[in-house]
């Protein structure tokens, strides 16, 4: 019988500098509100090239604050990508408006321009890209596109930390981006997420709507507009401090398990590996989702790992075919057939920074007993 061990989907990389900067701030009193995310903003401005960054509670909440200052608001449309995580799409619903499904591209599984093109009407206010799985979306094609038919475009950029597109950082180029820090992303704060952005007066905005509408010049009970509770508190921007201090060493421990997992599962037949970088696109390794063969059994794939220890995911389901998407919008099978038959097909594997060579090995014999 073959051996068992369990092996993880994910782990953030975590030591005693986050401890040592999380106890700075408990020292100081200073929990919420403080200088720790003055810091934390501008050290992850300067990361990413982006000249403004604001800390917010979540990438959602992020995409969320995104839409108010593009304008979306009741009767609109914004268009974004099915295959994706469902707050690419609940942004556009928490201000009145409808998500509109653009297909993918089958190879990068990021929004095909062409698609996007055709689903942009008279009534689309924003276009929400996503650098699925950290690999940058079409970024140039999109934003003229946009600029063209003046639409918004926004960067959910959540998987996306530390990608290049066209040998700069993601939020860099100019779009506001969005990126998140849960626990399974290239740095973690426990729940927290970024917005960048190259305007300044959309920054301060961004800024009083995470802080209950409260203007830069008014008191604590003075409120300038509607604004909501998304902001981050100093515990997490220092554990975010740690974080950044390491980036390089995450994303390039990262990349190195993807490699090996390339290596060690190009000879299974029929199996899609992620697509490999290119002279635009630098993928910033966040998940590593494979696409089974054709036919596969994909619940039997996943109980014959579990058998053996190994976690999966899968990623990622039809946002249009959620339950709630269907029931509220009239959303159905065969609106968007790339997204839908690679969604039935892709599953995520173990994968972190700090994965042992032996556990990537592990995980590759045991998908290959679980295909034949």
């Amino acid at each position: 019988m073959a051996s068992v061990r369990t092996i993880p989907l994910s782990l953030p990389w975590l030591d005693e500098r986050e401890e040592e900067l999380v106890a700075d701030v408990l020292s100081s009193g200073r929990l919420s509100l403080g200088p720790t995310i003055d810091r934390f903003e501008e050290e992850f401005a300067a990361a990413v090239g982006a000249p403004y960054a604001a800390a917010v509670s979540s990438g959602t909440a992020g995409l969320h604050l995104l839409c108010i200052t593009a304008g979306v608001g009741p009767g609109d449309e914004v268009v974004t990508s099915p295959y994706s995580f469902v707050a690419s799409a609940n942004c556009a619903i928490y201000e009145g408006a409808t998500p509109v499904f653009a297909d993918v591209e089958r190879r990068t599984l990021n929004l095909d321009p062409a698609a996007v093109e055709a689903a942009i009407t008279d009534r689309t206010r924003a276009v929400v890209a996503v650098d699925i799985y950290g690999l940058p979306c079409e970024l140039d094609e999109l934003r003229a596109l946009c600029d063209d038919r003046g639409v918004a475009l926004i960067d959910d950029a959540c998987e996306a930390l530390g990608a290049r597109y066209k040998g700069r950082r993601i939020g860099s180029q100019g779009p506001p981006a969005v990126f998140a820090f849960y626990p399974n992303k290239q740095i973690t704060t426990g729940e927290g997420g970024m917005i960048t952005t190259h305007s300044e007066s959309e920054w301060r905005l961004l800024r009083s709507l995470r802080n209950q509408g409260r203007a830069d010049s008014g008191g604590w009970l003075e409120h300038a507009r509607l604004g909501f509770n998304y902001r981050l508190d100093d515990i997490r921007a220092a554990i975010g401090l740690g974080q950044l201090e390491k980036l390089d060493a995450i994303l390039a421990a990262r990349a190195a398990v993807a490699a090996s997992y390339a290596e060690l599962l190009g000879s299974i037949p029929g199996l899609d590996l992620p697509c490999a970088d290119d002279d635009d696109h630098e993928r910033s390794w966040f998940v590593y989702v494979v696409g089974l063969p054709p036919g596969a059994d994909r619940e039997a794939v996943i109980a014959r790992l579990a058998e053996r220890g190994v976690q999966t995911a899968r990623y990622l389901p039809c946002i249009h075919l959620q339950p709630y998407m269907q029931e509220r919008f009239g959303y159905r099978v065969g609106l968007c057939p790339v997204a839908e038959e690679m969604s039935a097909r892709t599953l995520a594997l173990p994968f972190h920074a700090r994965l042992p060579v032996d556990d990537q090995r592990y995980v590759a014999d045991a998908l290959h007993d679980a295909l034949r």
